[in-house]
């Protein structure tokens, strides 16, 4: 499989602070962009390139009604991302129980 263009990217979508929540936001209902500015407190132009990211790899869907452009979340291509955590949840288990063990003994300590 040829390497994706790291602007069609998930990873690289949610990486954006402002992205993630936009994708809360709109989790909620669609919404035009001046309301996810507004919301947001950041101009339509950036709305709108974040907006772009966020549609270009499917976790938003777009649809016109009238002169407007709604915008909702579509949690569909987060399942890759969900995926490739769950490789890592071992991992970090094992550090968790360590620490609470490790917690445990201190307080028994004290």
């Amino acid at each position: 499989m040829p390497p994706r263009k790291a602007t069609s990217d998930v990873f690289h979508a949610i990486a954006d602070a402002n992205r993630r929540t936009l994708l809360g936001f709109l989790a909620q209902k669609a919404r035009p962009v001046g309301e996810c500015a507004k919301e947001l407190g950041i101009t339509y132009a950036a709305v709108s390139q974040h907006l772009s990211v966020l549609h270009e790899v499917g976790l938003v869907e777009r649809k016109s009604l009238g002169r407007q452009r709604y915008y909702r979340t579509r949690f569909e291509p987060l399942q890759e991302v969900y995926d490739w955590t769950v490789a890592y949840r071992p991992f970090w288990q094992n550090r968790l129980d360590a620490l609470g063990n490790y917690l445990d003994k201190e307080e028994d300590s004290e």
